[in-house]
């Protein structure tokens, strides 16, 4: 309980539900928690900045020197940076997971890949930070698919609209990547140039 608490505080902090149980909280609770939350506070450019880079480390649950690596290696592909990244963010196998519907929660993705429950074109892999590349298939091991977490995931349980750039077959708790994300398909919130004027700094 006290995990959970904690990661309600974190959404109402960062304005962002990073869980079902915050999502229902903030729809009451939107402001941020504590006595002042409510109140109009001056914010600078860098808190600003720092705010983003904090959504977007919370909404993919990585730290920080994964995100100041992922800002390094964006910078030197083309195109904007910050729309390079979350793009790249999104083909992690654990966001990949999660918007395949296979689990609730960044959280809950990201054990499920860690546990080793995960196969990647048939081959286990058990690191969250993998990238996946069009054409890969995503699927639950055949082993695990009888363990309650992902009988309830095939009945669509997490599933909303999955964005277009997967193809998801959920019984079979299976997913392809069929060509790399835009921007505007990723639900992440976040001012992703922010984030990269706060590591240019």
């Amino acid at each position: 309980m006290k995990t959970e608490r904690s990661k309600t505080r974190l959404s109402r902090a960062l304005g962002v539900a990073l869980t079902p149980k915050a999502a229902r909280l903030m729809e009451h609770r939107p402001t941020p928690p504590g006595q002042h939350g409510r109140a109009r506070t001056r914010t600078s450019d860098y808190k600003t900045r720092l705010l983003e880079k904090q959504r977007l480390r919370a909404q993919y649950n990585i730290g920080e020197r994964q995100l100041r690596r992922a800002v390094k290696q964006a910078a030197r592909r083309p195109g904007k940076t910050g729309e390079t990244l979350v793009r790249d963010m999104e083909t992690r196998l654990d966001a990949v997971v999660l918007r395949a519907g296979f689990a609730p929660t960044i959280y809950q993705a990201r054990q499920a890949v860690t546990h080793g429950h995960i196969r990647v074109d048939g081959r286990k892999v058990d690191k969250p930070a993998y990238r996946l590349r069009p054409g890969q298939v995503v699927e639950v091991a055949d082993r695990s698919k009888a363990k309650t977490p992902f009988v309830i995931a095939a009945t669509g349980a997490h599933a909303a609209a999955h964005p277009s750039y997967l193809r998801v077959e959920l019984p079979d708790l299976r997913a392809k990547l069929v060509r790399p994300p835009a921007r505007k398909e990723i639900p992440v919130i976040c001012d992703e140039q922010l984030v990269v004027e706060y590591y240019a700094r």
